[in-house]
């Protein structure tokens, strides 16, 4: 299946602590995953993935969505299909403990967390409903098994 153009901007804050997240998100890798998270009726996505520090994830969280803590990923979409554009900020600490206590690579969950962000940036949403979660998550797993990566839910 041909993927839709995608125009990538892959940031990270200015921190000493994005070395292993660099290493883990090479720019290449970052497209894979979020162009295989792109639904058919995607013609084209702009999308920004932003690495950021605790401190940023949490204001970010806090401004935004009025909770007062850094979670792992925040989607801030602009528009769906035909053309998706987004911004998935990504909370490098919390994703590497998550991560560690859930004893996978680093890698294997940002590329979960790049799935989820993209879904949600074309309208998936796992909090509408019971139904609407196991949709999301199957085809988060679907997507993540024909990357070669492990299911997260089970």
């Amino acid at each position: 299946m041909c993927r839709p153009p995608l125009t990538l901007s892959l940031q990270f804050a200015r921190s000493g602590e994005m070395t292993p997240h660099r290493a883990a998100l090479p720019r290449h890798r970052v497209a894979r995953w979020v162009r295989a998270a792109l639904d058919d009726n995607v013609q084209a996505a702009e999308i920004t993935v932003r690495i950021v520090d605790a401190a940023e994830g949490q204001q970010l969280n806090r401004d935004f969505r009025g909770k007062d803590y850094a979670t792992n990923v925040l989607t801030f979409g602009y528009s769906g299909a035909p053309v998706v554009v987004a911004d998935l900020v990504l909370c490098a600490p919390v994703i590497e403990r998550e991560a560690a206590e859930l004893g996978k690579p680093l890698a294997d969950h940002y590329a979960h967390l790049l799935v989820h962000g993209t879904l949600h940036a074309q309208g998936w949403d796992h909090e509408t409903s019971d139904a609407d979660a196991v949709a999301m998550e199957a085809r988060e797993a679907a997507i993540l098994l024909a990357l070669g990566l492990p299911n997260p839910y089970q």
